[in-house]
């Protein structure tokens, strides 16, 4: 197993912890938001509330997807997995992890996994 120079580990777990923050503040202005906005009116402002409340949902559920798989990448960095693909256990390369430090998957992995995703797709 590889072991990724400490500048770059330590530059990815800034990045992490970044990201993560940023989240779960998007996170908390968007329930502030939700809780207030106005309950009542006629059917148009109604209809436009609840389409507001689907959208705050779906949002929702992609941050918490997304904080997922950041939170996941730091307990890589603690137990000492961080930069490994998952799909072909060869070290992520350096410049994918620094633009996508939560990534499980290095680029010659993740074709991998998407071209067997096509295949079982048909």
């Amino acid at each position: 197993m590889a072991i990724l120079p400490t500048n770059l580990l330590e530059e990815c777990r800034a990045r992490l912890l970044e990201k993560k923050e940023e989240i779960l503040n998007r996170v908390k202005e968007g329930k502030e938001g939700l809780l207030h906005s106005e309950k009542s009116g006629d059917e148009a402002d109604q209809t436009a509330r609840i389409l507001a409340e689907s959208e705050f949902v779906a949002t929702q559920e992609r941050l918490r997807a997304h904080l997922y798989e950041i939170e996941m990448a730091l307990a890589r960095i603690e137990e000492g997995s961080y930069g490994i693909c998952e799909e072909t256990e060869e070290p992520i390369e350096s410049e994918r992890l620094k633009a996508i430090p939560w990534t499980r998957l290095s680029i010659e992995g993740a074709e991998l996994r998407e071209s067997v995703s096509k295949k079982y797709a048909r």
